[in-house]
C-alpha cells in the first residue's frame, strides 16, 4: 500500500513538473497568440463597420442579431426556411459527394500516370489544359447536362477537384526511389506486390497531400456555385442575406465556413496519420 502511494506521489511530482515545461508553450501558442489574432481581426471589424454603420453592424449588434441561428441552428420553420446547421449539411454531403468521387477517379489515375510515361504523356496536356479553367466555368456545361442544380454542383465539385489529387498522386508515385524497385526487381517481386508494399506506402503522404488541396477547393468553389444555383446550401444563404442587406447573417456564415474548412482539413490531417503512422507537418 505504501509502495503504491508513494508511485501516485512520485508520478503526481513527475506530472506537475512536466506541466510546468509545457504550460507556457501551451498558452503562448496554443491561446494566446491565436486569440491575439482573432482580437485584430474583430478589432478591424469593428472600425471598418464604425464607419459605415449604415450598412455594417459591429460585432455585439452582429452577434445579437444572430443569436436565433446560433442557440436553434437546427430550426425548421416552414419550406426553405431552415436553421443554418441544416444549410451547412446540405453544403457538406455536396462537397464530400464531390469529392470522394473524384478521389475514387483521381487515385487510380495519377498512379497510371506516375507509373507510365506513355500515360503521363498522353494525360498531361489534358490536366494543364483544364486545371487553370474557373470552376464557374464548368457551371453551364454540368447544368446543360444534369438540367438540376443539385447534380450540377457535385459535378462541378468532382471536376475542380481532380487535378491537385492526381498531380500529387503521380508526383508521389513518379518520387518513389529507384533503389528500392530495383531490390523489388532481383526479388522478382510481382507488380502488384510492388505497388502494395512499396510504391503505395512511399506515396501516401503525397496522396494526402493532394486530398487536402482538394478539399479545400471544393468547399471554396460549393459557395460560389450554390450562390448561382440557390435551393439549400451554405452559398445561398449568404446571397439570400445579401439580397435583403443583412451583414450581420452574412458575417456569421463568413465564420461558419471558415471553420468548416478548417475542421474538414483537421479531420483529413488526422486521417493521414493515422494511415501513414507519421505525424503531418502543418500547411
Amino acid at each position: 500500500m505504501v509502495f503504491q502511494l508513494n508511485i501516485a506521489a512520485i508520478a503526481a511530482v513527475a506530472g506537475q513538473a512536466a506541466w510546468k515545461k509545457v504550460k507556457p508553450i501551451v498558452l503562448k501558442d496554443i491561446f494566446f497568440l491565436p486569440l491575439l489574432g482573432f482580437l485584430g481581426i474583430i478589432l478591424l471589424w469593428w472600425i471598418v463597420a464604425l464607419s459605415n454603420h449604415e450598412l455594417m453592424p459591429t460585432p455585439p449588434e452582429a452577434l445579437v442579431a444572430n443569436l436565433d441561428y446560433i442557440l436553434n441552428p437546427f430550426y425548421q420553420r416552414g419550406p426553405g426556411n431552415l436553421g443554418i446547421g441544416w444549410l451547412l449539411l446540405a453544403s457538406l454531403r455536396r462537397v464530400l459527394l464531390g469529392f470522394g468521387i473524384g478521389a475514387i477517379v483521381a487515385i487510380p489515375l495519377g498512379f497510371l500516370i506516375g507509373m507510365s510515361k506513355p500515360a503521363m504523356l498522353a494525360f498531361n496536356p489534358v490536366i494543364q489544359i483544364f486545371k487553370p479553367v474557373s470552376p464557374l466555368a464548368w457551371l453551364p456545361i454540368s447544368l446543360a447536362i444534369f438540367n438540376l442544380a443539385d447534380p450540377s454542383a457535385i459535378f462541378v465539385i468532382f471536376i475542380t477537384s481532380l487535378w491537385p489529387t492526381i498531380i500529387n498522386t503521380a508526383l508521389g508515385v513518379s518520387s518513389v526511389s529507384k533503389d528500392y524497385l530495383d531490390v523489388a526487381r532481383v526479388l522478382e517481386m510481382p507488380r502488384w506486390r510492388q505497388i502494395t508494399k512499396i510504391i503505395w506506402p512511399a506515396s501516401l503522404p503525397y496522396i494526402f497531400t493532394g486530398l487536402r488541396i482538394s478539399l479545400g477547393i471544393a468547399w471554396l468553389v460549393i459557395v460560389a456555385v450554390e450562390m448561382l444555383t440557390g435551393g439549400i446550401g451554405i452559398g445561398f444563404f449568404v446571397w439570400d442575406e445579401w439580397s435583403r442587406l443583412n451583414l450581420s447573417s452574412v458575417f456569421l456564415a463568413v465564420l461558419v465556413i471558415g471553420i468548416t474548412g478548417l475542421i474538414l482539413d483537421y479531420a483529413v490531417g488526422k486521417l493521414q496519420e493515422l494511415v501513414t503512422r507519421r505525424p503531418t507537418v502543418a500547411k
